[in-house]
Order: structure tokens, then sequence, then C-alpha cells
């Protein structure tokens, strides 16, 4: 919006900020309903100017722009001169249309200048003084698509996919059975780009210093760390409320959440209040959309098996009992998956050794500089432990690359074996690959692999005659290995082997000890709910394996937990030392399947059926809530009633859609059983331009 102040026989009658040509120009075609223009810096953006009364004349009237951020603020001539510095604020008439009664004028931006909202007056003024001034509003946001930017970066398929993209998977589960699932960030959505520029009003580093702010604003990593302390609330008036208990009754539970709108929104309408609840991946998903709409190129990363050494040694303990129950008894924890984000810029702070992607975590769990964020951290400085560098890189690094001590403890809490895993804790570090909705294993940019990466659904460990537990290369004792036949699905039973070897040249009698528990992905297993116990006789060097297997009455009841801990423990009974193997797995949901009609004939502001399936694959009848959602296609969301389907049964719903904007949009549904885990699945739709 502009607004003309009027004098004498020259005056401006009014400005056009021509949003179609800029917002396609700058790559910000989706913010067209937002309250000012949103432009790129570093690319030049054009204002159509309508004078009143006679010609502009080049040789006694005079135009100069006055750009205002805050209380800062450059003044510049409008030159004929399309040449200029690419370090400084220019503006220029454009010389392919000389207009003197409407003039088409340029004004560039340096790729570093502040991220934020801007105020420009632009004024006419003849020989004898008169003057006219109009004002108009603006946007400013980070260029990835310009070589100068910081945040430059260099692929066009990678920009697609890490800024204008606003769907996305996030990953979860375990990494034999990963489960993907698909967030909407929303970054088109109203109040979306309002409540990510709010973010930064409402900081404690804007709060305290605004010009201090608004100067350091055009450095991503200080826009970075700014984000990562604002998402959580733990010090500031930040997004989210973390809550790891199982008590969501003031708020939301973390599961809920589908997408970043609702939770921005929240926040914003709210006064700044945090949004209850959030965890890990909801903290990512949330900071990956506001990283993205300040065009910041940025990916949701999962680390699998993520360590939290909290005395910074490198290992954490992890306890069993001498029946394959684990204990919680360890002050460190390790996660079976933890997300955070990763950012690209360069790092002109640390040198271009580090440029490229930087972890940034906002899930509070550790103060960095005093506040409650983490990062951001080259991933380069994390492969090759570069503790010296900024920042956080021994809290990452240790996340990823942690051994682990598995101790086993008598009745008594004496030691009765131990065993060392170098390789568990970040096993499996993914994203989402670009422009497909898979997995892309990013393992090899946090640590050095030393053999081919691949998914293990089996540990094993050894007893030898000094009762340390290790690897199948023992020359003696007894080997042990636990195998998952196939990846765990809903309705199937859990089929697992059991393989016992004596390395030794004497028979053994061997206790066996079978332990199942259910778990939370970031808590200690609960209650043991299968366990199995028996004696074998091994011949010497004799191998015997056992087929198990855990019905899916035996589990179903815990499967709101989503994980489960199995172990096993041999004791050899002439010795009385154990050996442990273990392996925590989840269980694949039922089948939940997204179908539309004429796929390829879809358009803008055309309606089109999609019909969900649901197909009960548990041994009992359920019943729920069918919640559909898709930014882009349906407005808010749809939700419907399914009644109780019996074991086998299938149930269906049809919904109509009428997307809004051409490009690739996620259609998102999920089931909330009444007593289990919400089901979800997504399915991407591609609206082509008309």
């Amino acid at each position: 919006m502009a607004f003309v102040f009027l004098v004498a026989d020259l005056s401006i009658q009014h400005a056009n900020l021509e949003l179609s040509e800029n917002l396609g120009r700058h790559r910000t075609d989706g913010f067209k309903n937002a309250n000012a223009l949103v432009v790129r810096r570093g690319a030049p953006f054009k204002i159509s100017v309508q004078l009143k009364g006679r010609p502009f004349n080049p040789r006694t009237d005079s135009l100069r722009i006055k750009v205002i951020l805050g209380r800062l603020y450059v003044e510049m001539p409008v030159t004929f001169s399309t040449k200029h510095s690419s370090s400084r604020w220019n503006a220029y008439i454009d010389p392919n249309n000389l207009n003197f009664q409407k003039l088409s004028i340029f004004i560039y931006s340096p790729a570093s200048v502040s991220v934020g909202c801007y105020t420009f007056q632009l004024s006419v003024s003849t020989q004898d003084g008169q003057k006219s001034t109009v004002v108009g509003d603006f946007i400013m946001l980070c260029n990835p698509w310009c070589s100068e930017d910081a945040v430059y970066i260099p692929f066009e398929d990678q920009r697609e996919e890490y800024i204008l993209s606003d769907s996305g998977l996030l990953f979860m589960g375990t990494p034999m059975n990963l489960v993907s699932r698909p967030w909407s960030f929303d970054l088109y959505e109203p109040g979306v780009l309002e409540a990510c520029l709010d973010l930064l009003k409402v900081s404690p580093q804007h709060q305290k210093n605004k010009r201090k702010d608004y100067l350091n604003r055009g450095n991503p990593v200080y826009i970075s760390r700014v984000v990562s302390a604002m998402i959580n609330s733990e010090d500031d008036r930040g997004v989210l409320k973390g809550n790891w208990t199982d008590d969501f009754k003031q708020g939301v539970s973390p599961s809920k959440w589908t997408g970043s709108k609702d939770i921005l929104r929240m926040w914003a309408q709210s006064g700044y209040s945090p949004v209850k609840y959030g965890q890990c991946w909801v903290f990512a998903a949330v900071m990956c959309t506001v990283m993205r709409v300040l065009g910041i190129p940025c990916r949701v990363v999962t680390n699998f098996n993520s360590a939290h050494d909290t005395n910074a040694n490198l290992v954490v303990e992890e306890y069993y009992s001498e029946t394959g129950q684990k204990l919680n008894r360890s002050q460190d924890s390790i996660w079976n998956f933890h997300l955070w984000v990763e950012c690209w810029m360069t790092r002109r702070d640390l040198g271009p050794d580090m440029d490229g992607w930087q972890v940034l975590d906002p899930t509070p769990q550790e103060r960095s500089g005093g506040v409650f964020c983490c990062g951001p951290a080259p991933v380069k400085g994390i492969r090759n432990k570069r503790t010296d560098l900024i920042y956080d890189i021994p809290f990452i690094y240790a996340a990823v690359n942690a051994d682990v001590h598995t101790i086993i403890l008598s009745s008594q809490d004496q030691v009765v074996g131990f065993s060392k895993d170098t390789e568990k804790v970040g096993s499996l570090i993914c994203t989402k690959a670009i422009g497909y909705p898979r997995v892309q294993n990013i393992t090899g940019d946090y640590k050095y692999i030393k053999s081919p990466t691949s998914t293990l659904s089996s540990r094993s460990s050894t007893i030898s005659n000094n009762s340390t537990l290790r690897r199948a290369t023992a020359p003696e004792g007894v080997l042990v290995s636990l195998t998952l036949n196939k990846s765990p699905a809903s309705g199937e039973p859990i089929s697992f082997l059991v393989k016992a070897v004596n390395k030794q040249k004497i028979p053994k009698v061997v206790k066996v000890h079978l332990n199942a528990q259910a778990k939370e992905y970031n808590h200690s297993p609960s209650e043991t709910f299968w366990e199995k116990h028996g004696v074998i006789q091994l011949a010497p060097m004799e191998v015997k394996v056992v087929q198990e297997h855990i019905l899916p009455a035996q589990y179903e009841h815990v499967m709101e937990n989503s994980l489960i801990n199995l172990a096993v423990i041999l004791e050899d009974m002439a010795t009385h030392k154990r050996v442990l193997a273990s392996e925590e797995f989840n269980i694949a949901s039922p089948e939940l399947i997204i179908q539309v009609a004429d796929e390829d004939s879809i358009v803008p502001n055309k309606q089109l059926t999609a019909t969900v399936t649901f197909t009960n694959s548990f041994s009992r009848p359920v019943s729920g809530l069918l919640t559909v959602a898709g930014a882009g296609l349906i407005a808010g969301k749809k939700q419907f009633r399914m009644p109780s389907l019996r074991p086998g049964g299938k149930a269906s719903q049809s919904i109509t859609l009428t997307p809004s904007m051409a490009g690739v949009k996620m259609l998102q549904a999920s089931i909330s059983l009444s007593d289990t885990n919400t089901i979800r699945c997504f399915k991407m739709i591609s609206v082509n331009s008309v």
C-alpha cells in the first residue's frame, strides 16, 4: 500500500508496487496475500510512479528514495544509470521505459541487508523546491537465488525443496521400520509470514536493543540462533511449550499437530503466549517453517538413537536386570529418534571450510550462551570433531557418536555382564529426499562410515571367561543374537529368532530369559508385558536356534507407547556369567490410503474428489475420528466420525477438495482411534497451472 502527499504542478498521483511482476521475479508468489510486497535481498524490485501535472524533467527535477527499518534508514538518488555497486542500496529509472509521465523505478538492495519490514519514501522535487512524496511498505527476505547472499544454495531443485516447498516428511520410529510422518509447513497460509516476522520482533535481542538487532539481521548465523531460542519458551515469549509427560489436558498433545499454521497463528493471536505443547519433531518442524519463510534454506533431520550425554564423556550407560528387563538407572539417555533442523549458509565467522549445512536444535535440552538454543553447528565441523568451533559442536557430536555401555545387574546390584557398542548411537541420520516423498540417508555427512551403512535387525554379544560381553569374533564363550524375522506390522505376530552358539569345546547348560517392554521414544521402558524363561543345553561348539512369537493380543494393548524393547539374556549355569542381545522396534500401523480421481487434470479453483480408506488390521473392533487437511487444498480441516469397524473390515470416506494455487500440495489424513495411536497417511497432489 502506498500513500501520496501532493504539492504544486508536478506531483505523484499514485505508486504501483507491481505485485505480480515483483512476486514472480523474487519467487515470492505464495505471499501474494501478505500485508506488504515481499521481496528478496540482492535483487531489484520495481515501482511504477504515475505523475500528475507536467512530465518529469531530468534536468530540473529530482527523485530520491529513503528506505527505513525501525530507526535505521538510508537515502539515495534515483539515477538513470543501471550500473551500481552491489554493496550499496541503489535506485534507477528503467532505461527501457522512459515515459516521463509514468516512471518505472527499480530499487536494488545489497545481498547482506537485514531481514524485516521496511518502509520506503519516494519523493519528487522541482527546481524551485516543491516536493511530492509517496510512502509504501515492503518485506525483505534472504535470497538463496543470489550468489552474493550468505544463504545462496546453488541448484534449483535444492531451492524448490528447502525454500519453496510448504510440506514435507518427518522420519520417526526406528531404522528398521521408518515412520514417515507428513507435516504441512504452511509457508503461504494467512498469518504465517507475519508470525515469523513477529518472532524476530518479540525476541529478547530485539526488545533489549532494537538498533543492534536490526543491524545483525543481515547475518543468517544471527537470525538462526535467535529463531532456535524463540521456537521454545524456556527463556522468552517463545512459540512452544515443551511437555514430555503423558498429561496434555492444558493444551494439545504434540502427536495431534499436523502443521505449523495453527501453532504460529495461535501464538501470535494470543499475544505471544507459548502454545501447549511440543516435542522434538514439533519444535523442528515449526523452526523449518520460520527459516524457509525468512528465506534461509532449511530441512528437518532425524538422528536415530540420539544420545544425550549429560556428563560429556561420550559414553551412555544402559542397565538391564539379570532377567532382561531394561532399567531406569542412568542420568544419560538415548532417544530412539530426535529431530533437529539443518540450515544452509556460509560461515564467514569460521571460514569457508565450515560453509554449508548447519545444525540447529530448538528443542530445549541444554543451554548455549546461557539460553536454551543450539547451533548453528557446521555439519563438517561435527564430522571432523572440531569441538573448538562455535556453536555447540560437542553436544551434537556426542548425540551422533557416543558409545553405549550396556551393564547387566544382579538382584544385589552387582555387575554380572558388560558390553560396549560403538555403532548404535547415530546409526541412521536422514532427511527427506529432494523432490520425492522418500528418505535420504545423510549419516556419512556427520561421521566417517567404517563400512557401508546398513539397517541391522540383530545385535549380539558373547560371554567369555573374564565375564566381558563381546562381539561374535570372540574365540570362546557363548554367543547370543536376536533377529526379527521381518519388520513387525499391526495385527501380525512379532516373530524373532534367538540364536545361541557355544564357542567352547565343552557342553553348556544355559538359562534363557526373554523380556518385552513397551516404551516411548524418549523414555526408559515401562513394566514388562511379555516374558519367557527356560533352559537349553548346548553341546560343544553347537549352534541352536529358537523361534519365538509375541501374538497381537499380547502386545496391542501397549501400542500407544509405539515402541517395544525386546531383550534376551543367556546365563551360563556353570559360571553364572551373562550375555545380552536386544532390539528396540516399532509396530507398523494399519493401512490408511488416499486415492484421488483424475489426478492428471487437477487445476486451481476446480473441485476434485479424494477418497480415504482405512483397513482394520487389529484383532479387535476399533472406532475413531478421521481428520483430513491440506494447505492449498482445503480451508482448515474436515473431520468425520468413523463407526466401529470389525477386524479385517474396511471403511471409506469421500472428501471434496478445491485447490487454491498451482504446485505440489500435500493432502493429509489421520484417524485417531479411541484406544491406540493416531494412524496417518499422505498423498502428494500436483496442481497444474491453468
